[in-house]
């Protein structure tokens, strides 16, 4: 990636930060009175070639554990709110610090974690060859109604297609998402 693309996405990133800090002032202080401290979610994700690096979004599920200390499933331990930020993608707008850092780009692969790449063998090394986004073609095309082979499939598809026709088409279409919610959309091969 040249280095002036790189400068224009992190400078668009700070852009956007600064014009939605109302909303995310808004976000933090709603979760903070539903949801108490630590509006924040932060994880170890996987970067670009596989270096790690930490996301950060709006935490959007409690902390429940049962009687063995087990994390709960995520459907028992997300709010109401989290449901709703999730849907709108509005979880998301904290990650627009981890473009600004340089972490992520605006679109593609989305960031998993680092054992889920380690697991993918050379599809994940090839997926880590960009730098993930913080949308993508995967999230516009079904994302949680994907299985994670087909998420993949998505990823290698725009890794070896995308240009920016393809992200701007995946920024438009991320919009129709947060206002209309996920649905499959097309699968390539």
């Amino acid at each position: 990636m040249n280095t002036i693309t790189s400068i224009l996405r992190r400078l668009l990133a700070a852009v956007a930060l600064v014009a939605l800090l109302p909303v995310n002032l808004i976000i933090a202080a709603l979760l903070r009175v539903l949801q108490g401290k630590n509006v924040l979610f932060r994880q170890t994700r996987s970067g670009l070639g596989c270096k790690p690096f930490t996301l950060v979004k709006f935490r959007t599920m409690r902390d429940l554990r049962d009687a063995d200390g087990q994390l709960l499933p995520d459907e028992d331990r997300v709010t109401g709110i989290g449901t709703f930020l999730r849907k709108t993608r509005l979880d998301e707008l904290p990650s627009l610090w981890n473009v600004v850092n340089g972490d992520i780009a605006i679109v593609g692969p989305r960031p998993l974690l680092p054992e889920t790449i380690a697991g993918l063998g050379e599809r994940g090394v090839k997926r880590g060859s960009v730098p993930p986004g913080l949308t993508g073609w995967a999230q516009v095309n079904g994302n949680t109604l994907l299985t994670l082979d087909e998420k993949i499939s998505l990823d290698l598809w725009y890794i070896d297609n995308g240009d920016w026709r393809t992200d701007l088409s995946i920024v438009i279409s991320t919009l129709g998402v947060m206002a209309t919610g996920e649905k499959r959309r097309r699968l390539q091969s």
